[in-house]
């Protein structure tokens, strides 16, 4: 299955009203599903082995550890998944004695991707159907259900088909 993205138009210089408005790509909203835990364990368990609960109470363990590591300041790398590690903000003084813990105003967990799950464009890689390979579709608006089911075609420019003859 393909990600479905959209054009859109924009300025060059976002909130520059004097730059050039240029199209580009972002993904067609609402138009993904968020997979939880319990969804994830029932295709698990389908693929047989253990059961979903099983399979919930080893994420629900695994998702605590990694919380416990990341709070004690650990990177933790999930082999060909990537690694979770913590950064944070602080407010800069001018004194060395103002600079304390509580200048820290934001605590980030980042994630960096193992190198063995890269993604790649099937459309620019170099071996097409690639399992790494991220297939795109432009989304089409006159082949969205919207379009009076006559399939965006009839090549009358505009003009609605008579679904009735």
């Amino acid at each position: 299955m393909a990600i479905i993205v959209e054009r859109v138009q924009r300025y060059q210089k976002v909130g520059d009203k004097t730059s050039p408005q240029l199209y580009y790509l972002k993904r067609k909203a609402k138009n993904s599903r968020l997979y939880d835990t319990k969804r994830i364990a029932q295709e698990i368990e389908e693929l047989g082995g253990m059961s979903a609960e099983d399979v919930e109470h080893v994420v629900t363990a695994l998702v605590r550890n990694i919380k416990r590591k990341l709070t004690d300041g650990d990177s933790v790398k999930l082999d060909g998944l990537g690694v979770f590690y913590t950064t944070f903000h602080s407010k800069g003084t001018v004194k060395s004695e103002d600079s304390t813990v509580k200048n820290i105003d934001k605590v980030n967990i980042r994630f960096l991707t193992d190198s063995g799950l890269r993604l790649v464009n099937d459309s620019g890689a170099t071996t097409k159907g690639g399992p790494n390979n991220v297939a795109f579709e432009l989304y089409n608006p006159k082949e969205d259900g919207s379009s009076g089911g006559n399939g965006g075609g009839g090549g009358n420019d505009g003009e609605e088909e008579n679904p009735l003859g």
